[in-house]
């Protein structure tokens, strides 16, 4: 690199790089579903319940959903089973011959009170609640009964006009779920501080496939019911109970993978090749970086992979390269290091494209012979310098410096979109 001399120096542990917030969009969501909880609640307390059995029943389906809700990957919080069990009760027009009398303010407090009561062995044990989740649950419950009830009289209940019924169903659970992944992707996207695109799209591949089972199953509920009464809540939710099981069991073999790929990324400095907490710090620069360029998550996540395996061809080095600061190595050097890395990574047999991305690290902009290299090899090129020439002491002076260092090889060492994405992070104090 050319200018001004920036040694690599040992450095203190604990800084990091993109620590996400909750933005306007969080507080919109939880208080407005805490004004609508409240004001339900009041309504039907003052006019009491209607049918109390059978909101007894799905009170109780909700929260046992609520107490039995599960983590998919990406940090979402879903509740299947209490979901389907909300919807089930807002659609319900006859249960068992006879016709469903509750009103909007009750299927709100229903879903209310399951929520709360199933939080509560959380709250016991001091795990608190993920607000904006618990907060959407219940606007996506109470939106639909607002669209759906005052419905109710016109689709007819004795005997009920089916096909009408069921298309109004589906009509307003496909808005309803479409304004639901819109909000979602909203406190995502400041949360996480990435473009609203993104996160759109992560949304909507996160949740259409569990999304339409939960739909599914709230409307065979609410149909099944005419006929079998409040024993059809149980016999429909069997096939979700299944889904969600399966769920449970991807997002745990991910939450695995992805804790043996830290560990192995781990091998360097125990080996002493590189900085304690470099790779981690790497990692961590380049997911905030992948965000603010709008990556995807499916693409992130192969970034977080890349990067935090970026180093480990230097266990095949004779001599370690000094503190492990690869980027005062020679060019031939660190693609050596590179190509040695990606042919590790492809021995797993499923990560080839991780392994594409660590191999290409070290190119220029324009690449070596094939092309430009992947946006996220580019990534990390710029993402390893920056944690390489920062050193020990990370004070705003010297975060300028290596910032101002880096881009003065933009377009001839780094991707100038990348780094222009650095100095965005640098100027939002996200460095």
């Amino acid at each position: 690199m050319r200018g001004a001399d920036i040694t690599p120096r040992p450095r203190r542990s604990g800084r990091e790089c993109g620590l996400s917030r909750s933005g306007p969009a969080t507080w919109l969501v939880v208080g407005g579903a805490t004004i609508i909880a409240a004001a339900a609640l009041l309504w039907t307390l003052r006019t009491g319940f209607q049918q109390p059995l059978i909101a007894l029943v799905f009170g109780v389906v909700i929260a046992c959903g609520e107490l039995s809700r599960i983590t998919l990957p990406g940090n979402r919080e879903i509740a299947p089973i209490a979901t389907a069990g909300g919807i089930g009760y807002t659609f319900l027009t006859v249960v068992g011959g006879q016709a469903a009398e509750h009103s909007v303010p009750q299927v709100i407090a229903v879903t209310t009170l399951g929520l709360v009561l199933g939080e509560l062995p959380y709250i016991a044990i001091s795990r608190q609640p993920r607000y904006v989740d618990l907060a959407r649950r219940l606007l996506l419950v109470a939106l639909l009964a607002v669209l759906f009830r005052p419905l109710v009289p016109y689709l007819g209940v004795d005997p009920p006009n089916w096909w009408l019924t069921l298309t109004a169903m589906a009509v307003l659970l496909v808005i309803t779920w479409t304004l639901d992944f819109m909000g979602a992707a909203w406190v995502r996207a400041q949360r996480l501080r990435t473009r609203y695109g993104a996160a759109l799209a992560d949304e909507w591949t996160a949740h259409s496939v569990i999304g339409v089972a939960i739909g599914s199953s709230g409307i065979l509920i609410a149909l099944a019911s005419s006929v079998m009464g409040v024993t059809a809540v149980l016999v429909f939710l069997i096939p979700l109970l299944v889904t969600q099981v399966a769920f449970r069991r991807f997002a745990e073999i991910r939450r695995t993978y992805l804790q043996t790929v830290r560990a192995l990324s781990r091998v360097t400095e125990v080996g002493g090749y590189v900085d304690h907490g470099h790779s981690r710090r790497v990692s961590q620069l380049a997911r905030s970086l992948g965000r603010e360029l709008g990556l995807r998550e499916g693409q992130l996540l192969e970034l977080e992979y890349a990067s935090l395996m970026h180093d480990i061809g230097q266990l095949s080095l004779r001599d370690p390269v000094p503190q492990g600061a690869t980027v005062f190595a020679p060019p031939g050097e660190q693609r050596r290091i590179a190509e040695l890395g990606s042919a590790v990574i492809r021995e797993t047999g499923v990560l080839d494209a991780v392994a594409e991305l660590v191999r290409r690290q070290c190119e220029p902009p324009e690449g070596v012979g094939d092309g430009p290299p992947p946006l996220g090899s580019r990534i990390i090129k710029v993402a390893n310098a920056f944690d390489d020439l920062l050193g020990q002491e990370p004070d705003a002076s010297r975060v300028d410096a290596v910032v101002d260092r880096i881009r003065m090889d933009s377009g001839s060492e780094y991707d100038p979109r990348v780094v222009a994405a650095l100095a965005r992070l640098r100027e939002q104090e996200r460095l």
